[in-house]
């Protein structure tokens, strides 16, 4: 059920108060007093700005170890290689299904309205100014082009740790899958007592998690304050008709193609899914970043939409980085875009290829705040637009880069609510109150009963849930 705080409000109702207060507070200092103010610099600065960042280092500090151990235990607990092989296959097919279907709806919506032939030049030339110098670190940090040799041989890391230091989500994750399946083929005692170390680190990481996230409606009142205050305005009324046809393009997969999924492939009701799936959604809107969402989106999993565990985990940890239907869509978006502004025509050939990538630069795309601009300056550069035209849209990056996370979360919770359908987590015993050694499921001197009987993953939750 939904945690609530000792005065009974749910937690997403107080991250939805401190969302209001935060941008209400912020738009009133911007067009009451000015962003140049003395004191309100110094309140973004020193106050609201460290307290937003600090929220989502605790986040950040935790996704490391969340993202190996959940994938790992939630490989480990499929049982087989069949089970992980279906579910694996499951999610790839779904992803590119989904993904192709965002793309398409932004492609056909930027053709249609054409937002690119009505941006004003004066303006567009201002905007450029304003936004060369991150459009140039940006555009520099941008591959030229997508060799498939080069991406495939990215995922395979040389060295794990220095993966995990570098932050490199996708290489880590394919070195978690790889020992998950490692300790479903090497069943031993020792194996049994490995994995009862990795569900404690999964327990202590969830604790923890649990503990900071209830900074949230503070935290996000601080992140919208300094978002508002220091942009006002004009972070919604800029590029206007380019804000427009990505945020419908967004809504139309979000109300439309996402109920029809659940409904027709996942066999449940859309309002009761999105009733869920609230909280990762205020949460993936208010951060901007998928991994920072992980925490909430799987407690929303297990204890909301009541999915089996093992799938839970393993969908939404590899979902947090490859299945982000929000980025693909506004890629797509953006390079057309950027294109008509430019006069640059693109032929229907150049489209389906600038899709096929946009696919696989969503899957591919770190799921940070801003993770996608640069393979959106690669793609401009493959088709001929000047790349440094990127800084036409970092003015309003931040509200799109909210929009599309929160539409990549909840596509997460969809994957995994369909991919879940027909399967379940291995029967669990009821708990009795008895010593654990006496238990009939324990086996090997009692060191692997929590795999059996599933408590030891459950306990850190049960105490957020109501009796």
């Amino acid at each position: 059920m939904t945690e609530t705080k000792p005065g009974g409000i749910a937690l997403h109702w107080l991250m939805l108060i401190g969302f209001t207060v935060g941008l209400g507070g912020g738009l009133w200092v911007n067009l009451a007093l000015g962003a140049d103010t003395a004191w309100v610099v110094w309140v973004t600065d020193n106050i609201t700005g460290p307290a937003g960042q600090i929220f989502l280092r605790l986040l950040f500090m935790m996704v490391i170890p969340l993202l190996f151990s959940a994938l790992v235990i939630g490989v480990a607990e499929m049982g087989d290689l069949n089970s992980l092989g279906r579910a694996g296959i499951k999610t790839l097919l779904l992803t590119i299904l989904v993904s192709g279907i965002a793309v398409v709806i932004g492609l056909v919506m930027v053709n249609l309205l054409q937002p690119g032939r009505g941006v004003d030049p004066a303006m567009a030339q201002q905007l450029l100014e304003q936004g060369r110098d991150g459009a140039a670190g940006i555009v520099q940090n941008a591959p030229e082009t997508i060799q498939l040799g080069d991406f495939f041989l990215g995922l395979v890391p040389s060295n794990a740790v220095t993966a995990a230091a570098e932050n490199q989500i996708l290489p880590l994750m394919v070195f978690a899958l790889f020992f998950g399946i490692g300790l479903v083929m090497a069943k031993s005692p020792a194996t049994d007592r490995l994995q009862e170390v990795i569900e404690g680190l999964l327990e202590v990481t969830m604790k923890l998690i649990n503990l900071f996230i209830k900074l949230a409606p503070f935290a996000i009142a601080c992140l919208m304050f300094n978002l508002a205050a220091l942009f006002g305005w004009d972070l919604l009324v800029r590029l206007a008709a380019f804000v427009g046809v990505a945020v419908g393009a967004m809504a139309i997969h979000m109300f439309v193609v996402y109920p029809l999924v659940i409904w027709l492939l996942g066999g449940r009701s859309p309002i009761a899914f999105f009733r869920a799936v609230r909280e990762p959604m205020v949460v993936a809107f208010s951060t901007a970043s998928s991994n920072a969402s992980l925490p909430v989106s799987l407690k929303a999993a297990e204890q909301e939409l009541k999915l089996p565990r093992k799938i839970a985990r393993f969908v939404l940890t590899v979902g947090a980085t490859a299945n982000q239907n929000g980025t693909a869509l506004f890629e797509g978006v953006t390079v057309l875009f950027l294109a008509q502004f430019f006069n640059v025509e693109l032929s229907l050939t150049q489209q389906v290829i600038v899709m096929l990538v946009c696919i696989l630069g969503g899957i591919g795309t770190a799921g940070v705040p801003a993770g996608s601009l640069p393979v959106v300056a690669m793609i401009l550069v493959m088709v001929k637009v000047p790349p440094e035209g990127i800084g036409l849209i970092l003015g309003v990056d931040r509200f799109l880069d909210m929009c599309r996370t929160t539409l990549n979360v909840t596509g997460d919770l969809v994957l995994a609510t369909v991919v879940s359908r027909g399967e379940k987590d291995d029967p669990v015993e009821p708990v009795e109150p008895v010593s654990r050694s006496t238990r009939p499921e324990a086996r090997n001197g009692g060191l692997s009963q929590s795999r059996t009987t599933g408590v030891s993953v459950r306990d850190p939750h049960s105490a957020h849930e109501p009796s």
